[in-house]
């Protein structure tokens, strides 16, 4: 039995879309159940997953958000974006927490501020010029910081405290070191002082920038004189800072920065004195105020030692001392005698406590007994 001719069309294109493979929808099909596969994972991890910041599981692709350069900067405490006098925060805070703060220190104040006012005396009488010298800054920083922040080309000068016996360092920059020598040999006023960069500084600099500093040092001698007499030595020059290590490169330092002016021309100086170094008059530097005594009240102290001369003291003349058994002391009764095994001629110690003052001799004057002192008893080293 034939069917008719619009049925077999109809039949044939049915079989021959039942037999042709279709590799579209199969693959689409896959990769669905392949995310579904992935998504149910995810979510199993999601739920074992507990925020420590007290969200749920549901947070968990949250929690993984990549922080920004910004983000790690200002964590990490190098914000550059904030002021350079601001304090840092963040791990760079936590580092630099265990620095001394120079304002536990205000007598430090007190002498940079002598020390500012004596160089700008004695460096015009030094460069015949008018100089201007201020304090720009005074801060802690580690020795090591401070030697990777040191511009150069500069001088570095390391000077020895006599009495102190120990050291400290002078930074004198580029720009100072060729104002100083223009001055020195006669470059005229108003021309900045010209620099010749990438080359190593001539004996003539360094004999001229030497002669600065033994002044700067005098300076700084005599500011710190009312306080505690010292002499800064000037010890050697070096123009690189691995050759100026004079500490630890994680101890913790003073920093003074001035800035020195002459009309057109000028630079900067920087002194550096370790904390080590001011251990020896680190009481002193503790103080609030300086006066000729450092708060010592003298009408106190004078009162004082007037009226230890009144000063009530018992004195003891012992003629001899004996060590007896307790079973004897107990025997002693009304009427018992001692024997001291002492004559008229036996020296008699005169004791404050238990401390021998003198030693001298009995004897009689009118009616009552008296001792004459012959000589000063020493003291028995315990």
């Amino acid at each position: 039995m034939t069917p008719p001719p619009g049925e077999t069309d109809e039949l044939a294109a049915a079989l021959a879309e039942a037999s042709t493979p279709a590799p579209a929808a199969g693959g689409a099909a896959e990769a669905d159940a392949m995310a579904a596969e992935w998504e149910a994972m995810l979510g199993g991890a999601d739920e074992g997953f507990e925020d420590p910041l007290g969200g749920g599981g549901g947070g968990g692709r949250e929690s993984t958000r990549v922080l920004n350069q910004d983000e790690i900067d200002s964590l990490l405490g190098f914000d550059e974006a904030g002021d350079e006098g601001s304090d840092r925060a963040g791990i760079q805070a936590i580092l630099n927490s265990a620095l001394v703060s120079y304002e536990r220190l205000p007598m430090l104040e007190v002498v940079f501020d002598r020390l500012v006012r004596m160089m700008t005396t004695s460096l015009r009488n030094f460069t015949s010029d008018n100089v201007e010298v201020s304090l720009d800054d005074i801060l802690s920083q580690r020795f090591g910081d401070y030697l990777n922040s040191i511009p150069l080309p500069a001088m570095l000068t390391v000077f020895k405290a006599e009495e102190w016996d120990n050291f400290g360092l002078m930074t004198v920059d580029s720009s100072m070191i060729y104002s100083i020598v223009d001055v020195l040999l006669g470059g005229r006023r108003g021309t900045a002082a010209m620099r010749v960069e990438g080359r190593p500084y001539t004996t003539i600099e360094r004999t001229l920038v030497e002669r600065m500093i033994h002044v700067v040092l005098a300076d700084l001698s005599a500011a710190f004189d009312p306080l505690s007499p010292v002499t800064f030595r000037f010890d050697r020059l070096e123009t690189n800072p691995r050759f100026a290590t004079i500490s630890q490169p994680s101890n913790a330092a003073i920093v003074a920065r001035l800035r020195i002016d002459m009309e057109d021309r000028g630079g900067r100086l920087e002194i550096l004195i370790p904390f080590a170094t001011l251990e020896p008059v680190r009481e002193l530097l503790l103080q609030m105020f300086m006066g000729e005594k450092f708060g010592r009240d003298s009408i106190w102290e004078t009162h004082l030692a007037e009226e230890m001369w009144f000063t009530e003291v018992p004195l003891e003349a012992v003629l001899d001392t004996q060590v007896l058994p307790l079973s004897r002391v107990l025997e002693l009764k009304v009427g018992s005698k001692m024997l001291l095994n002492a004559t008229p001629e036996s020296p008699v110690v005169l004791r404050c406590g238990d401390q021998p003052m003198f030693v001298g001799k009995m004897g009689k004057r009118g009616s009552n007994i008296a001792i004459r002192v012959d000589h000063r008893r020493r003291q028995e080293v315990k």
